[in-house]
């Protein structure tokens, strides 16, 4: 170990890496309570961030891992077209474009601000916010079908929108009015630019308080001992190959055969090497994951699955290799549509943690999530203001059961950690009814621990011309699968019910269905899968899944025969 990789003293590394994620929460918290749309406010589909001078990832918020691509990306593409010569105090950049700006998709919006010291670039903070519109051809600028990014809305390579602390206004002005909600985006957008200049505050007064060479020098100490200690985790691991598959149910547009998601995991002893080859060909739909979402993929499953408490920052990059096909659906190539690549990134998370069945003891084996991140949108007139509002959700469902655990419950997993939006705040904001909101019975899968339940989300039109547009996925194929000898979770479902009782089967992309007034659109989402064989389950455990609702008394027959043998014995009175 040379002498500029020894780490200093770890106590005070520590406080200096829980100073750097104070600030990054502050941040976030900035940017939550702050914004107007309700996708940011209130579901928190937001994420930021602090990078060195040189574009590293220092420290990043603990919103949502997917994030971290687009971050990435903006900060690098920033530099790139500017350089550090052109980059001036007080500047803040806005862009968004998978291809132009290595983001992640067009409504995640990046702005990145520079911090100076004493004429010196030394940090950056950055921030990411999704957008509930960002124009295009439909509401909301995703639809699973859009064939090219061209459709999906306005592209933004790297600008600058704050030239030396004065705002452009006229370019403000002409992207929030190629979207269906000016004002809301011309509002969020102001608040991502103030937040960053709260995080650089923030920044400038740690370097005044630590002194900057001290302050730089605890960064590489952080960088270091976060690549080391991987390193250490990998060498703990088995060596070999080791491999998964997941499935899409299609390439976006419904009518094709469903698309393989593979991966092979090969442990060196100082390298994990991720192979995506044998993964589908770049999809004809908005299906496709862009480069750095994809990394955000791999780094998120890497610290999730070796190491949860270990910092998210650059030392964590440095050993893994990923390879990856040209022109697939874990990389494509322009003019690829990109909006729903969260389900593909979803997949890929759950194909990584699948391959990691073979290397992991099985008291580290779980259960596959949900593994989709199904969303709705819903678009119509303003009722009190000029404009269109789009009210965009994505559905929970259930994780993967762990050795010693149940799955929890309706919650996202994997790359994406949204708050649902509360059902009062809902049908304040729109013209809209939530008649249903819970758990589905019998969606997890059956085991010694079963997986998590999915959840039912049914929401009615209260007047006519609402447009509807959904994507999903796990509906035909790719059942999240049990370990161990486990069941799998259930599929999910997509329903039209009209105001006779009648209900019309969807599709998992449907795209700018327009209701009438009193129609209702049902969205199931899928169960967890579960770990050990149903067998082993424990007759309490099948005893109070029955009362709380969770499994019904068929459900119960049919995989948990025994442990209800042994119910009713136990029931029997002593004579």
């Amino acid at each position: 170990m040379t002498t500029q990789e020894m780490v200093r003293d770890p106590i005070e590394m520590e406080v200096f890496v829980n100073r750097l994620l104070s600030i990054t929460e502050d941040m976030n918290n900035t940017l939550v309570r702050s914004s107007f749309s309700t996708n940011i406010k209130e579901r928190k589909d937001c994420s930021v961030a602090l990078f060195d001078g040189r574009g590293r990832l220092v420290s990043q918020g603990t919103q949502i891992p997917l994030h971290l691509g687009s971050l990435n990306g903006a900060v690098a593409s920033v530099l790139e077209r500017y350089g550090q010569e052109g980059i001036l105090e007080g500047d803040a950049y806005i862009c968004n474009d998978p291809y132009l700006a290595a983001g992640s998709h067009l409504p995640d919006v990046n702005i990145v601000t520079p911090v100076f010291h004493e004429g010196r670039l030394v940090f950056f903070t950055a921030n990411v916010g999704h957008h509930s519109d960002f124009g295009g051809v439909v509401a909301g600028s995703i639809a699973g079908g859009l064939r090219s990014i061209f459709a999906e809305g306005l592209r933004l390579p790297v600008i600058r929108i704050v030239k030396q602390g004065v705002l452009d206004e006229d370019l403000l002005n002409l992207i929030a009015n190629n979207t269906r909600d000016p004002e809301e985006r011309t509002l969020d957008l102001k608040v991502q630019i103030a937040t960053n200049e709260r995080g650089a505050a923030a920044i400038s007064g740690l370097i005044r308080q630590m002194g900057i060479e001290k302050t730089l020098q605890a960064v590489e100490d952080v960088l270091v001992y976060t690549r080391r200690r991987l390193l250490k985790r990998i060498g703990e691991l088995r060596q070999g190959s080791y491999e998964f598959q997941n499935w899409l149910d299609d390439d976006g547009l419904g009518d094709g055969e469903p698309v393989s998601i593979r991966v092979k995991v090969t442990v060196r002893p100082d390298e994990l090497e991720f192979d995506f080859a044998g993964s589908g060909p770049q999809a004809r739909g908005a299906m496709n994951l862009p480069l750095n979402a994809l990394h955000a993929c791999v780094y998120y499953a890497v610290k999730a699955l070796l190491d949860p408490e270990l910092s998210a920052n650059a030392g964590l990059f440095e050993p893994l290799s990923i390879k990856l096909p040209p022109a697939s659906i874990v990389n494509p190539e322009l003019p690829a549509a990109v909006g729903a690549r969260s389900i593909t990134a979803q997949k890929v998370a759950g194909a990584i943690f699948g391959a990691f069945r073979g290397v992991l003891p099985e008291d580290k084996v779980m259960g596959a999530g949900n593994d989709v991140c199904p969303a709705i949108v819903f678009s119509g007139r303003h009722q009190h203001r000029k404009g269109e509002f789009v009210y965009l959700e994505t559905v929970g469902g259930g994780s993967g059961a762990t050795a010693d655990a149940d799955g929890m419950d309706g919650i996202h997993v994997h790359m994406t950690n949204s708050s649902n939006l509360p059902v009062e705040a809902l049908e304040n904001e729109y013209p809209l009814m939530v008649d249903e909101y819970g758990y589905v019975p019998d969606s997890g899968g059956p085991g010694r621990r079963r997986g998590g339940m999915a959840l039912a989300r049914q929401i009615s039109a209260l007047t006519p011309g609402i447009v509807f547009t959904a994507r999903s996925d796990s509906h035909l194929v790719g059942q999240p699968s049990g370990a161990l000898g486990a069941g799998p979770g259930r599929r999910a479902r997509l329903e039209l019910r009209h105001p006779d009782g009648s209900i019309e089967p969807l599709p998992s992309k449907a795209a700018s269905i327009v209701l009438r007034k009193g129609q209702a659109v049902r969205m199931e989402t899928p169960g967890g899968g579960g770990v050990g064989a149903p067998a082993e389950r424990a007759p309490r455990d099948v005893e109070r899944d029955l009362a709380d609702g969770v499994i019904s008394e068929q459900a119960a027959r049919e995989h948990y025969a025994a442990q209800l043998e042994a119910l009713a014995r136990q029931a029997e009175p002593v004579s």
